[in-house]
């Protein structure tokens, strides 16, 4: 899966010419914002968690963790990432390289979290721990197919 399956679905769409691949890590926030040469709040990462019944991604900015409170308050349970493992399982994309596109179930719901919305573009992986595309954080919500956008993040402190 990973990046292959990320390179098929943009393939697609016309739009596999926009993944970047990089010859360092761009596995953490802050490798992939030295990597393309931006700030971090503009990674945005893919958060792997499991709900009472089913498995959630929620893409947030860089610069934002979960807020318990607000993800109790959207999704009803107290937010549990998934392991390693299981990210893995599910999506088809080992940790580092989590992103929305090109999941091995396409059913896995997707959120995208407010925080993205400060910014014209934004980058999220492409299924590998070296690659990513820019896009606007409306193209972005669009090509994960999320279902809607949420407010459960806030600004590390």
């Amino acid at each position: 899966m990973s990046i292959d399956a990320v390179r098929a679905y943009f393939r697609s769409l016309g739009l596999a010419d926009k993944i970047m691949e990089f010859p360092v890590s761009s596995a953490t926030v802050e490798l992939a914002a030295q990597a393309l040469g931006c700030a971090p709040a503009r990674i945005a990462k893919t958060l792997s968690f499991r709900t009472e019944n089913d498995v959630v991604l929620i893409v947030c900015a860089g610069d934002v963790k979960i807020d318990n409170h607000k993800y109790k308050s959207r999704f009803g349970c107290k937010a549990k990432m998934l392991t390693a493992e299981e990210a893995l399982e599910y999506t088809g994309h080992a940790i580092g390289g989590i992103c929305p596109f090109g999941l091995k179930n396409p059913d896995i719901k997707v959120y995208v979290d407010l925080s993205l919305r400060r910014f014209a573009s934004v980058f999220p992986a492409c299924g590998s721990s070296n690659s990513a595309i820019e896009l606007q954080p409306e193209e972005l919500f669009f090509l994960a197919r999320a279902r809607d956008w949420v407010d459960v993040g806030k600004t590390k402190d």
